[in-house]
């Protein structure tokens, strides 16, 4: 066991592109639960944008062109969530696990041609005179776009949600659809906005996954990010920041396990990688305790000729 093979400065920064994913995807949610709708399909549409991400790089040579695939077939992917739940009225449960299995059996299908490929590289930001600064400079500003990008969405969620009248009109919908209704807001046509964006989030974490966390096709490759991200969203009591302080402590405990294999720990490596699971179901268990904060109509079927 050689602790001191560990780069407490490394060990940041990398914490912080760990994050990146379950950030994206949990943020996504998030603004589709505050409109009282429940999808537990983030995993699906993940994996979905995983791979729809790395074959458009793949094939394009272009990564920004992958990330933009890989939202695109998020939001498509929640397309079939809007049909189930908005307008058939089927439960959103059922209909959420169904998306979840069905982009995973998609992916499959989609990735047989993709397995063993290496896409083009993801560039790193270079900012002048910040980037070699000692220790900061290597955990703050050495790191790729969608780090910033991911940080940046959950300043302008907190923002749009706090301040402004769409966010009140969202926030408002999903405590009591039937009263927004009443005064006159689409209330079907704002909860489809916030699925495809929540579908459109959950696909960019998913290419991030693939395309520059893990730059490699395999199948089942989110392994349960989606379901950490979904987590989340309850871990932070709805609340934009609170899901960066999640992310970033799920992100932490996975670095720390990796580096613990690596340094060679006598803890069975099923221990260590179970633990990032283990230890974000024990502290939500203890911080969501207190329900008040989950929107009042999470979950419940809103029909419009009540």
């Amino acid at each position: 066991m050689d602790l001191s093979a560990i780069n407490p400065v490394q060990l940041i920064a990398f914490l912080m592109v760990a994050a990146t994913p379950v950030l994206l995807a949990a943020i996504g949610e998030l603004v589709v639960e505050k409109s009282g709708v429940l999808n537990l399909g983030v995993e699906g549409m993940m994996i979905t944008g995983a791979i729809a991400g790395f074959a458009a790089t793949v094939e394009s040579g272009s990564p920004a062109v992958g990330f933009v695939a890989a939202a695109f077939a998020g939001a498509l992917l929640s397309c079939l969530f809007v049909v189930l739940t908005q307008f058939a009225l089927a439960n959103q449960v059922a209909s959420g696990l169904a998306l979840t299995l069905f982009g995973l059996g998609l992916s499959a299908l989609m990735g047989q041609t993709y397995v063993g490929v290496k896409p083009p590289a993801t560039g790193k930001v270079d900012i002048p005179v910040l980037s070699d600064l000692p220790v900061v400079g290597p955990i703050l500003f050495n790191h790729d776009l969608m780090v910033y990008f991911g940080i940046a969405l959950v300043a302008a969620t907190w923002a749009v949600l706090k301040y402004t009248r769409a966010g009140l009109i969202l926030r408002a919908v999903g405590e009591n659809h039937d009263a927004a209704h009443a005064l006159g807001y689409k209330v079907v046509r704002i909860r489809i906005l916030a699925i495809l964006f929540g579908g459109a989030c959950a696909g960019l974490g998913g290419a991030y996954i693939s395309l520059i966390r893990v730059p490699q096709w395999t199948e089942g490759m989110t392994a349960g990010v989606g379901w950490i991200a979904l987590a989340l969203v309850v871990f932070a009591s709805w609340k934009p920041w609170r899901a960066l302080l999640g992310a970033y402590l799920f992100g932490g405990v996975t670095v720390v396990q990796l580096n613990l294999q690596a340094a060679g720990v006598a803890i069975p490596v099923e221990y260590l990688a179970m633990s990032p699971y283990l230890i974000t179901i024990v502290v939500l268990v203890i911080l969501s305790a207190d329900k008040s904060s989950a929107p009042a109509a999470l979950g419940r079927i809103f029909h419009a000729s009540r």
